[in-house]
């Protein structure tokens, strides 16, 4: 996607924009370093400084990381993924406590709603996730967790929220990263079935149980770190 060459009013805020549009499409995927500061201002046709402020505003929202003397690289797709992702680390167990919110409800929607081609579709990446060893290939397999968890939103056809759980996609694989190490045999066939049978009550059980677990086992290790 071409950048376009600034408008005379708001040149940071159309910077921003640009920039912002050039990672959500995918031209930026998350880990690429993007163009450096006097490629972008020639871009942009903007001076240096307005290019500075850009990059300062997306980093601070957690789009953009600033790496001294390597470069600006993409962190995130979106302000709220960005956010999240900055917390995870330190507060995992509140990004759990965030997705089981919005797993639970999209469980049970999806339960409700979903078609026979999402049944496909569900399975199917059940399917692939299961293939994959989390001990051998970490990234690869949480990938794999979090399509299958967004093709469940996908399934509850609540447009609201499959939008608000797509931009936490980069804070969903993270975390199944890290809880991957965790309890590395969590499955989710019970889930993918309870929705086939059009079970809200267990949908919705099956989506939270293993969040519940994981949270708890969070706690513990608090708990002991503490005493």
């Amino acid at each position: 996607m071409p950048l376009d060459a600034a408008r005379p009013v708001g040149l940071v805020d159309h910077a921003i924009d640009q920039l912002r549009k050039s990672v959500a499409s995918g031209e930026w995927p998350v880990g690429t370093r993007i163009p450096t500061e006097p490629g972008l201002a020639s871009a942009l046709g903007v001076g240096r400084n307005t290019v500075r402020e850009a990059v300062r505003a997306l980093a601070h929202s957690g789009i953009l990381e600033v790496r001294r003397g390597d470069g600006t690289y993409v962190r995130a797709t979106s302000e709220i993924s960005g956010a999240l992702n900055r917390m995870y680390g330190s507060k995992l167990r509140e990004v759990l406590q965030v997705r089981r919110c919005l797993e639970v409800e999209g469980a049970r929607l999806a339960a409700v709603a979903r078609t026979d081609d999402d049944l496909i579709e569900l399975r199917g990446l059940l399917a692939r996730r299961d293939a994959l060893d989390a001990a051998v290939d970490r990234d690869e397999f949480s990938r794999a967790d979090a399509l299958l968890h967004l093709a469940v939103m996908r399934a509850s056809h609540n447009e609201v929220l499959i939008e608000l759980y797509r931009g936490l996609t980069e804070v969903v694989t993270d975390s199944v990263a890290i809880t991957s190490t965790m309890d590395p045999h969590v499955g989710h066939a019970e889930l993918i079935e309870a929705i086939a049978a059009h079970d809200a009550d267990r949908a919705g059980h099956e989506a939270g149980n293993f969040l519940d677990d994981l949270i708890g086992d969070l706690a513990e290790q608090d708990n002991s770190a503490s005493i």
